[in-house]
């Protein structure tokens, strides 16, 4: 016969032994689900400095003469107003047709026939090779003449190639000073083309062309893959510049100048 004592105790060793299950139960699923979030975390931290190191706007860029402006798909779109520049171009922000933080216009004198004065230079990262057209957004923001106060100087003087053309393609000229033939009528010196815009419509609008009174528009021929130097010079006063596209035969101009978003920004 059982005493009762022994039913007190073996009830007892009883609880204890399921206590002591459903512990250990509970210990594991902690630890389980501590594991996984801890696995979680790291997986995180790992996707997110993938993600950083992949970046071409990784590292903050801050110095202008550090930029490097990206190629995407056969276009390279740019502010303006995103390099260094002398004290006599001016950040302007009237109007209403400029995007970005405003234009840029040169309030320094008149270099007509010498152009090195004023410059500024872009960085382009090419991928994808071959020949781009060149366009800027400008204005004539001095006097009522869409022939005065309307163009700068352009060079790209380590591109393959650097010529304007007309609609049909039946002409080809050269920029001065480099060695190939022929030449534009009017302002041509070491390599740069002098790019005007015309019309009596005054504000922005997108055009550019070399060649006086027979308008050649501007193209660009990049070999191979690398960075190239877009260089511009003062030329006329008052001549604003907002931005500029580079595209290739991959896309129309309507398609590049409607673009919005500006082309990546990465560090030297």
């Amino acid at each position: 016969m059982t005493t009762m004592p022994s039913k007190l105790s073996a009830l007892l060793f009883y609880f204890l032994f399921i206590a002591s299950v459903y512990s250990c139960s509970k210990d594991t699923s902690i630890l389980t689900n501590s594991e996984t979030e801890t696995a979680q975390e790291q997986e995180n931290e790992t996707e997110e400095e993938t993600t950083e190191e992949n970046s071409p706007e990784s590292t903050a860029c801050t110095d202008p003469l550090d930029y490097i402006f990206n190629e995407k798909e056969g276009l390279v779109f740019v502010e303006f107003e995103n390099a260094e520049f002398s004290e006599d171009w001016k950040l302007k922000q009237d109007g209403y047709l400029h995007t970005g933080t405003g234009y840029m216009i040169w309030e320094g004198s008149q270099n007509l026939s010498n152009p090195g004065t004023g410059t500024a230079t872009f960085k382009i990262k090419i991928a994808n090779t071959g020949v781009y057209q060149f366009i800027w957004y400008s204005a004539v923001r001095t006097g009522n003449s869409g022939t005065d106060h309307n163009d700068t100087w352009l060079r790209f003087a380590d591109a393959d190639d650097f010529y304007g053309q007309n609609n049909n393609g039946s002409s080809t000229v050269y920029p001065k000073g480099t060695g190939k033939t022929p030449n534009p009528e009017g302002a041509s010196s070491d390599g740069w083309f002098k790019i005007y815009r015309s019309g009596n419509d005054l504000d922005f609008k997108w055009q550019s062309s070399t060649f006086d009174n027979n308008a050649h528009n501007i193209f660009v021929q990049f070999a191979n893959p690398g960075i190239y130097l877009m260089e511009i010079s003062a030329r006329s006063s008052g001549h604003g510049i907002d931005k500029f596209v580079l595209f290739n035969d991959s896309m129309t101009k309507d398609a590049a100048i409607s673009s919005i978003a500006p082309s990546v920004i990465s560090c030297d």
